[in-house]
């Protein structure tokens, strides 16, 4: 399906060509005119040798878009954005533009211009410019400037949700950037780790100790994902410090490396239990950053302790968790759902702090409700009476779902701890007369839930609820109190029948909940007392056959055929009693956050309850650790070659010495002694020895010197000679300044070629008249390049020594070629075309003035000599003898311009040397 461009493009579009036409001048040129006059006469632009753009097709805009010439490039984005205009589809040059924006911007000097051209290339959702990203990537992981580094880590992750197929070369970039040492750059890649390919964890071992130590200095944001990424690390690596039948001591290093140890195998002693060191790092550095102002990395770290560290050491958390309830709801309400999960298990470590989880009248419905769960995960027997006196005040809280969820803490806490049973109980009950429907219907559900502990000792309260039957209107407390009379039927004969009779009045007006518990009730008492309610149970019967809702329906159909014996029932009939009036048992009244510590704590799953799309659950301690060498970072030293050494090479520092430490002694005292006087010898010596060439001593091993061998001895002595004969011919031909590099070709415009120069400075082998130029070329792609070459020149005449042609060229591979320009003595650019095999990319070479000049060396008197000549930066001044007056022209004309060239000689050098 093709699409045309998006108004995003469209303004990438006019943002280049506003670009591209600061570069021109503000007055309209000759060439400048005849465009704006091409409609009104075609005909003038013509002559001025100018290209007539009308009725372009999508190639030739293409191709000027690719062309060297910004005002082809300009009028082919005018035209583009033309064709827009009139609804065309322009989907094809979408990457010519795109790269056009991007080289410009990727190589700009400023570090933050370029980080924005990445970030808007990589937003760009379009999959024909995978290619282009992907190297803006990759040049961007090698930048300089640590923010662009980071920018491009971000820009990993849009480019995998948009082409997962690059992931293999995304996690080379990866890779690479976990190596970098700046703390801009740490949180962004292990972001696009996870993002990634989380499973690598063998890209994480040898960064491991350098994001731990490098922690705390990364920003906030960063921080929060090293850590999470790290507690998963450290779950797959380091063995669990919870065993129960292990002695915590990590600093027991005698019992570890004592040879005396061996005595103790035959003990039953536990074995004492020593903490990985750098499992331990991971704590240590972590653990600052609990006063961090960041909530989200003190979470971080107070579940990083929680899954990670020794239960003795997870109380450490406690103070910062307290501390964030004072920032605002949001972040309440995350704190206080982990402390909720922390409660369950470990509720010793918030007991202190029981104050701090009072509801305050100013707190939300869902805060107030969380702090209930905490305060009822930490009663005991020692603080019951403390938190049932709170819990009578939030009863009468005018929240209405606080209130009930009061009254459920309530009966928790009545099942939990058993001495205060009855207190609940009796508190419920009162709770039965109060004016609130809402809070009668929960006492009558948590009451019921009660009774089914002991049911056999409540039969008045059982009463007491049916008297208030009438009056109770919540559909869910009915329903309750129906279940407890059917339920317990045979303790209140008397007041279960006459309840089902009223039911049967109002039948067809209650809620589908009440209309089923009032079917159980009447099956049961048929069972029980079918005397009093036989004629009752047929009618309700009847009723529910009829009823609107199928449940209701189904219900009473089975009912029917469970209790009332027919020929089509058969023997069901006789399990009727087992099957409506069996034992249940009493339901356990549980914490919501019981099961949620099977999701890791701070995440979205576990504030959902539910596992959310692209969660990565925490595995099981490994029971035998993994090798820790795999973090150890190899240092790599520097390999002893024989290398030629400038000056005189130092002797090695080995027991086995060439001299005998007195002598060696007996050197350094006569070189003391005559060091005064032999101070103008050395230094003539010194000068005599630099003006005959550098002499080079070579490090041989002791097996050279020790051996007697004259063939290595000619060898040593012949590659001296060598070395000394390329020193002289190096100082023939020095260099006055730096070599400067110039970009010849971009791999974005290259396809994947990119091409440097430089100017060599040195003769030319090729022709005397040819500037020596060396060119780098690169192979940024991901595929091979074949048959580079140098293709047409222009003009046509120009004098070019071409490099051979290169046959193939892989992927990442450099290779450096040399090449000889005849400029004439202009500084006019070379332009000629670098070839591959499919495709050809123009290029141009513009010498500056000084690389067409030969440097010299000379004496400071001919410096001077040369410089008295000089008059001025570009004059000079001689005295011409004429013979005779019939001297000719011709002869004057010559030296004239031999005393110019002098001048301009002299004045070149003069500019060099200075």
């Amino acid at each position: 399906m093709e699409v045309g461009f998006s108004v995003g493009a469209v303004r990438t579009v006019l943002a280049s060509a506003e670009n591209l036409q600061l570069t021109l001048k503000t007055e309209l040129s000759q060439e400048e005119q005849a465009l704006t006059n091409t409609n009104s006469n075609p005909k003038d632009a013509e002559k001025a040798g100018l290209i007539v753009f009308s009725g372009l097709r999508n190639e030739d805009l293409k191709e000027m878009l690719e062309s060297n010439k910004e005002s082809h490039k300009l009028e082919a984005m005018k035209r583009v954005v033309g064709l827009i205009a009139k609804g065309k589809n322009a989907s094809e040059l979408f990457p010519a533009v795109v790269k056009n924006v991007a080289s410009k911007n990727i190589e700009d000097p400023n570090q933050f211009i370029r980080a924005s051209a990445l970030r808007v290339l990589s937003s760009i959702r379009v999959p024909i410019i995978v290619p282009i990203m992907m190297l803006a990537i990759k040049e961007a992981a090698a930048d300089l400037s640590p923010y662009v580094r980071k920018t491009s880590a971000h820009a990993i992750q849009k480019l995998y949700s948009l082409d997962a197929d690059q992931k293999e070369q995304l996690i080379e970039v990866i890779e690479k950037l976990l190596k970098d040492k700046s703390t801009l750059v740490a949180g962004s890649v292990v972001m696009a780790f996870e993002e990634v390919c989380p499973d690598r964890i063998d890209l994480i071992h040898k960064n491991y100790r350098k994001l731990c130590n490098l922690l705390v200095d990364v920003e906030e944001w960063g921080q929060v994902v090293i850590i999470s990424m790290l507690t998963r690390y450290a779950r797959t690596q380091f063995t669990s410090p919870w065993k129960e039948d292990a002695v915590f001591d990590e600093n027991n290093e005698k019992a570890f490396y004592d040879s005396d140890s061996e005595e103790k195998k035959g003990q039953t002693e536990s074995k004492p239990y020593i903490m990985d060191p750098d499992h331990r790092l991971l704590l240590r550095n972590t653990k600052p950053l609990l006063q961090s102002r960041n909530t989200a990395v003190v979470m971080s770290v107070a579940q990083l302790y929680w899954h990670l560290a020794p239960k003795h050491e997870v109380s450490i958390v406690t103070k910062s968790l307290v501390r964030l309830l004072r920032s605002h709801r949001e972040v309440q309400y995350i704190v206080l759902q982990n402390i909720a999960t922390m409660s369950i298990q470990r509720k010793g470590m918030f007991e202190p702090f029981m104050k701090s989880f009072y509801v305050r009248s100013t707190d939300a419905t869902h805060i107030k409700t969380l702090k209930l769960e905490i305060l009822t995960n930490l009663a005991n027997e020692a603080n019951i009476s403390t938190i049932l006196r709170e819990f009578q005040t939030y009863v009468k809280s005018q929240d209405k779902a606080f209130a009930a969820a009061t009254i459920q803490a309530i009966g928790r806490c009545a099942t939990n701890i058993s001495e205060v049973t009855d207190t609940c109980l009796n508190g419920l009950v009162l709770l039965l007369s109060n004016r609130d429907e809402t809070v009668v219907a929960e006492s009558v559900v948590v009451i019921k839930k009660l009774l089914q502990t002991q049911p056999t000792q409540h039969s008045e309260i059982i009463k007491h609820m049916a008297k208030l039957f009438d009056n109770i209107t919540v559909p869910m407390a009915r329903a309750s109190i129906l279940w407890l009379m059917g339920e317990y039927c045979e303790r209140v004969p008397k007041i279960a029948p006459d309840v089902l009779r009223k039911m049967a009045k109002t039948f067809t007006t209650e809620e589908d909940i009440v209309k089923l518990q009032t079917v159980n009730l009447a099956a049961k008492l048929y069972l029980t007392n079918s005397k009093q309610t036989k004629l009752l149970t047929q009618y309700i019967l009847n009723l529910g056959k009829y009823d609107q809702n199928y449940d209701i329906r189904d219900r009473t159909r089975f009912i029917r055929q469970l209790i009332v014996p027919n020929e089509k029932s058969g023997a069901l009939n006789k399990y009727a009693r087992r099957i409506l009036l069996a034992p249940k048992p009493a339901p356990v009244l549980e914490s919501a956050f019981k099961d949620r510590d099977r999701f890791q704590l701070g995440t979205l799953s576990h504030s959902l309850n539910i596992k959310a799309t692209g969660y990565q659950e925490l595995s099981d301690w490994p029971a035998v650790a993994p090798d820790q060498s795999v973090r150890n970072v190899e240092v790599i030293e520097p390999v002893k070659e024989w290398a030629p050494l400038v000056g005189k090479a130092k002797q090695p520092k080995s027991d086995d010495k060439f001299y005998s430490d007195e002598e060696e002694e007996k050197d350094e005292e006569e070189s003391e002694s005559s060091g005064s006087d032999d101070s103008s010898s050395s230094s003539s010596s010194s000068s005599s020895s630099s003006s005959e060439g550098l002499f080079y001593d070579f490090m041989l091993p002791c097996e050279l010197h020790d051996t007697d061998s004259t063939s290595l001895l000619s060898l040593y002595l012949f590659i001296n000679l060598l070395l000394c004969l390329s020193a002289q011919s190096q100082v023939t031909t020095p260099s006055f300044s730096p070599v400067k590099t110039y970009e010849l070709l971009h791999h974005m415009s290259g396809k994947g070629l990119a091409a440097k120069y430089h100017f060599p400075r040195q003769p030319c082998l090729y022709q005397p008249n040819m500037v020596a130029v060396q060119v780098i070329l690169t192979n940024c792609s991901d595929h091979s390049l074949e048959e580079i070459h140098i293709g047409d020149r222009s003009p046509a005449s120009l004098n070019i020594h071409c490099f051979n042609t290169i046959e193939r060229l892989e992927p990442e591979a450099s290779v450096t070629v040399s090449m000889g320009i005849d400029f004439s003595d202009s500084t006019q650019a070379a332009n000629f075309q670098l070839c591959t095999k499919t495709d050809q990319f123009s290029v141009s070479i513009q010498p500056a003035v000084g690389e067409l000049l030969m440097p010299s060396s000379m004496t400071e008197e001919e410096f001077c000599k040369d410089q008295g000549k000089l008059l001025g930066m570009n004059e000079t001044s001689a005295t011409i003898t004429m013979a005779t007056a019939n001297t000719s022209s011709l002869a004057i004309n010559k030296q004239l311009l031999s005393v110019a060239n002098v001048g301009v000689v002299s004045s070149s050098q003069n500019n060099i040397h200075r």
